[in-house]
This record gives C-alpha cells, sequence and structure tokens, in this order.
C-alpha cells in the first residue's frame, strides 16, 4: 500500500512466523533484499518503497490496531525496527478496516493504531462511505504523482516520546527572534 510518499507491505502478524529472525529473513525474500534493484521482490530499490507494517488485533487499552513498523534494507539482508514511519502510518488505518481488525462505518471510520516502536497511539480519520475504505479524494503530496482520500493523523501524548522529555535539554529556549506580537 501507498503511505504518504512511501509504498510498503501490510502484514497480519497472525500471518508471519513468529520468531523474528524466521519473519525477517521471510521479508527479505518478499521485498527482494539485498539486491540494490530488489529484482526478485516486491521492494521499489529505494528505502522509501521497501517497508513493512505489520498488524494485529491492539494490545495497548486506548487503541484498536497494533501497528509495527519495519524497514528491509534494500542492499543489506537487514531488518530494523528502531524507528518508526509515519508515511505507512498513514497505511494501517486503511489496512486494518480491509483486513477485518477494525469494522468500518459509513462515511468515517476512526482508527487507533498503537505504534508499537515507540509506545505512543495515533488516530486516523479514514473515508469509509457506505462502510467501505474508499481510496480516491483529491489529497496531493508534492512529489508524489496523482491524488487519494486524505488521512488525517492526531497524534496522542507524544511529547518526549523519543529523547525521554518534551524540552530535552530542560530549558526553554530564551532567543529574541527580533519580532513581537502586537
Amino acid at each position: 500500500m501507498r503511505g504518504g510518499a512511501s509504498k510498503g507491505a501490510c502484514f497480519l502478524a497472525r500471518d508471519l512466523p513468529t520468531d523474528p529472525g524466521a519473519r525477517d529473513a521471510l521479508l527479505l525474500r518478499v521485498m527482494g533484499s539485498p539486491d540494490p534493484r530488489q529484482i526478485d521482490g516486491i521492494g521499489g530499490a529505494d528505502p522509501l518503497t521497501s517497508k513493512v507494517a505489520v498488524l494485529a488485533p491492539a494490545s495497548h487499552p486506548d487503541a484498536d490496531v497494533g501497528y509495527l513498523f519495519l524497514q528491509v534494507f534494500v542492499d543489506q539482508a537487514l531488518v530494523s525496527d528502531a524507528q518508526g514511519c509515519g508515511n505507512i502510518l498513514s497505511a494501517v488505518g486503511p489496512a486494518a478496516i480491509e483486513r477485518g481488525l477494525v469494522a468500518a462505518q459509513d462515511g468515517e471510520t476512526v482508527v487507533r493504531i498503537h505504534m508499537v516502536n515507540t509506545g505512543e497511539v495515533a488516530v486516523a480519520r479514514i473515508c469509509t462511505p457506505g462502510g467501505r475504505v474508499s481510496y480516491a479524494g483529491a489529497a496531493a503530496i508534492d512529489g508524489v504523482p496523482g491524488t487519494a482520500a486524505p488521512v488525517p493523523l492526531m497524534f496522542q501524548n507524544i511529547a518526549g516520546s523519543m529523547c525521554g522529555a518534551l524540552l530535552p535539554t530542560g530549558t526553554r529556549s530564551t532567543a529574541s527572534w527580533g519580532w513581537s506580537a502586537r
């Protein structure tokens, strides 16, 4: 699925091996890595097109679905969960509805997503006229051809999720920018 300016494969966790080594070996094969062209897989020979979303029923009390992001390296036999991906996050809501993890509502479906990589929750709003995901729309992203349905994302309580604090140094900047509100 395309998610923002990226493309990735979406899997249900139950369809993948539970052993991380076996899972990663399978995902490398699916993407065609390691090969700079990824000719023997679905990867697009670029880190932006060699991503994976693993979806599962939520284990977080404030979420509907769990999302583990995995970056499959193009030219190395490496799969990493060390980072998150907001682009592929935008594909999680539609994928969760399509795969039956979240029931679609008529008009719009709210999907609360537990981002396993960071432990945080994001809320996606998915266009679901008639109770079906709609991918058609007028939302455009610079550098990405075509348009699609928008997927607004609201991040919940993320202050300090990556560095431990809202203000990592503990101090607020007092720098003057040379202007003032009038």
